[in-house]
This record gives C-alpha cells, structure tokens and sequence, in this order.
C-alpha cells in the first residue's frame, strides 16, 4: 500500500537554503547577542562609576582574546542588525520584496556587515 522507500515529508536536504532565511535567523541571533552586549556595556559603566580600580578590573576582563572576540561580536552584531533593520523598513514601505531584490537585498547587507565591522575596528 505505502511505498516504505520515500519520506513522509520532504527533509531539509530536498530544499536549497535560502539566503533570506539564513538573515532571518541571524537576525534573530544579532538581537540576541546585543540584548548580552547591552548588559555587558551596562557592567562596564557601572565599573566607570564604582572607581579606578573596578573600572581597571573590568577593562584587565577584556583585554585579551576572548574579550575582543565578544567586542567584535558585538559590533558585528550591531552593524548587521542595523543594516537588516534598514532594510525592513525598505520592506514595510513595498519596497524590495520580489524575490531577486530580496537576494540582493540580503547580500549587500552581509557585505555591508562586514565592511562596516572591518572599518570600524581598523579606524
């Protein structure tokens, strides 16, 4: 009666993984990832109040690989969302929603992304 041989639904190796759907959850994440950025930046001025040596204890935290990591990260973070934010406004108008304009949409984003992380941690 059944064929046992194919899949009750179609797997995720049967569709191609769209760029929109990758900026979807990366937007997702981005917002994550700041909400954490936020509170970490909140700890950093609560230490520029709490005197010298917290504020020196806080920056000796972060001042090594791992905090620079987190740093460019954040500001990773923060460009992407802000682009992709940008570009859901251009959305929310009808502006950009054929599927060729989405892609492109979505590229010029990430390469926006990454020039604008590049830029501001080399400047």
């Amino acid at each position: 009666m059944t064929n046992q041989s194919r899949p009750i639904s179609p797997h995720l190796t049967v569709y191609r993984w769209p760029i929109t759907m990758t900026l979807s959850i990366l937007h997702r994440a981005t917002g994550a990832a700041l909400s954490l950025g936020f509170v970490a930046m909140a700890l950093w001025l609560i230490s520029a109040a709490s005197g010298s040596a917290a504020y020196a204890d806080f920056t000796d935290l972060l001042d090594n690989l791992f905090g620079k990591v987190l740093l460019i990260g954040w500001s990773f973070s923060f460009f992407f969302h802000l682009a992709n934010g940008v570009r859901h406004l251009f959305w929310d108008v009808g502006l950009g929603l054929e599927k060729s304009q989405a892609n492109t949409s979505a590229w010029f984003v990430l390469v926006l992304t990454f020039g604008l992380t590049a830029a501001y941690w080399l400047i």
